[in-house]
């Protein structure tokens, strides 16, 4: 009689079982990936003519609410116009095939992201409790819900705001803005990607807590020391003007109280399991 497959316990796990199990997770991932980007692949005059080039027109979304906001404060002039003053260009031979697969692969992981993440965790679940195991569901809707939250405010927040300050930036009326495709779509990726992964700050914090690693205290202690580097992440992610970094920098001061509150909430429950424990 043949024996039934059973999974390994992870305490019993060597070293290269771990990298075994690891390398499956990640082959799923992707797949995950390469799939999410065949469909954006084929949707290219979606992607391209509506979300990559989308922050190049002057109607664009965010430019509108801008534009209404400055006109109430007398500042027309920044961002009411009829036309972004620049070009894009593909000046090499496989430019634009080269864009059309990045971009589908970058849109891929954007796609894939939930199920990436439960890749993540049914690779480190085998080590949690059960009682942390039920958790599973949550953490990957929180961890998603962040990511995408992020991605949304990259995109309609920092890359018009980046398009528009560095397109409009010019040092001599001689000089016409031609961007190459490359530089054009890679501003727009840093911005979207960056931003989904500052807003799971929370989630990291989370599990620095859970590891010991970081305390409420600490994160209290060390408030002003996170405003600096909050600001110097706002600086490198967006046009270097104060309005641009300052819209960056509220929703991560935000995230940053809220990882606070998170911490505090993991801290109290592993002291509530601990003297339970005791009481036993």
């Amino acid at each position: 009689m043949a024996k039934s497959k059973q999974k390994k316990n992870p305490n019993e796990m060597s070293f290269l079982d771990h990298l075994e199990d690891l390398r499956w997770h990640l082959l799923r991932a992707t797949i995950a990936i390469l799939i999410g980007g065949a469909i954006a692949f084929g949707l290219k005059s979606f992607i391209f003519d509506v979300i990559i080039f989308g922050p190049k027109r002057a109607d664009f979304y965010t430019y509108s609410v801008l534009c209404n906001i400055s006109e109430y404060f007398g500042m027309q002039e920044s961002f009411c116009f009829d036309e972004l003053p620049f070009r894009i260009q593909s000046r090499t031979m496989a430019g634009q095939f080269s864009a059309h697969i990045w971009t589908s692969i970058t849109a891929g992981f954007i796609i894939a992201f939930p199920y990436v993440i439960y890749q993540f965790w049914a690779f480190i679940a085998p080590g949690l409790a059960s009682s942390e195991k039920k958790n599973a569901r949550w953490f990957i809707i929180v961890t998603s819900f962040l990511f995408f939250l992020g991605v949304f405010f990259g995109y309609y927040v920092i890359t018009p705001l980046s398009v528009n300050f560095l397109g409009s930036y010019t040092v001599s009326q001689e000089v016409f803005n031609d961007f190459d495709l490359s530089s054009y779509i890679g501003l727009v990726r840093a911005s979207v990607l960056a931003s989904g992964l500052i807003f799971e700050l929370p989630v990291i914090i989370y599990f620095l807590t859970k590891v010991g690693l970081v305390t409420p205290e600490f994160l209290r202690k060390n408030r002003k020391y996170s405003l600096v580097f909050i600001l110097i992440i706002s600086a490198l992610i967006t046009p270097p003007d104060i309005a641009s970094q300052v819209i960056v920098a509220i929703p991560v001061l935000v995230l940053y109280e809220v990882s606070i509150f998170i911490s505090k909430l993991v801290l109290r429950k592993q002291r509530k399991e601990e003297k339970r424990k005791k009481n036993k």
